[in-house]
């Protein structure tokens, strides 16, 4: 393994000095590789010093404007700062230059939600629940975006893939419930409302919907 290699392990670990180590070492062996910097620059994100992973990021981009992995890393940080706008920018710029990955279609379609476009958002959505098929968090925002703009179906279908792959997922099982109130179907919706409160009592939102069918007594 390389230096790198051992770095991710480390990381891997949450050994992130062991890591920043392992990536300072590739950085001296091969000080024109931004694979390292990147690398680098995720340890310095991970423990908190976003200001100094950027330069990191900025390093490796000037080393190579094609590589896309530090514009997903920048957009990431932006993101979790809430500054979306220059987040989109970065996540776009990776896809652009040729990032075809699910995780950064994930990210740009959240930073278009967190910025109100849950339509523009949906492609995005869509296309990492196909490259991350797996993911449930990703088949839950995509379900949340598709009720957001009425498509109570889809959405449906998206939630209920979610709960397949984590049963425990008591947002998207109480979302499930919100759906199936829309479509006036109170049996399925306090089902719902029912699962999430037994995953987390303490899930506000689903006691106020159960209280409500309850109140209304429409199944």
């Amino acid at each position: 393994m390389d230096k790198n290699e051992i770095g991710i392990e480390f990381m891997k670990e949450g050994k992130w000095e062991e890591a920043a180590k392992a990536f300072a070492e590739a950085i001296d062996a091969q000080p024109e590789n931004p694979v390292a910097y990147i690398n680098f620059g995720n340890v310095l994100t991970a423990v908190g010093d976003t200001e100094r992973a950027m330069n990191f990021y900025d390093k490796a981009i000037s080393l190579d404007e094609n590589a896309t992995a530090a514009y997903y890393s920048k957009g990431s940080v932006y993101y979790d700062n809430q500054n979306f706008e220059d987040a989109r920018k970065m996540f776009e710029l990776a896809m652009k230059k040729g990032l075809d990955n699910g995780d950064n279609f994930f990210m740009l379609g959240m930073t278009l939600v967190q910025m109100g476009s849950n339509k523009l958002a949906l492609p995005y959505l869509q296309r990492s629940t196909e490259l991350l098929e797996n993911d449930a968090e990703a088949h839950f925002q995509h379900g949340l975006c598709l009720a957001r703009e009425g498509f109570i179906d889809e959405a449906i279908n998206a939630l209920e893939l979610a709960i397949s792959l984590d049963s425990q997922h008591a947002d998207a099982i109480y979302n499930l419930g919100v759906a199936y109130g829309y479509k006036e179907n109170g049996d399925k919706a306090l089902e719902m409302f029912n699962r999430a409160l037994e995953i987390q009592p303490d899930h506000l939102l689903a006691g106020h919907g159960k209280k409500l069918i309850e109140g209304q007594d429409i199944h």
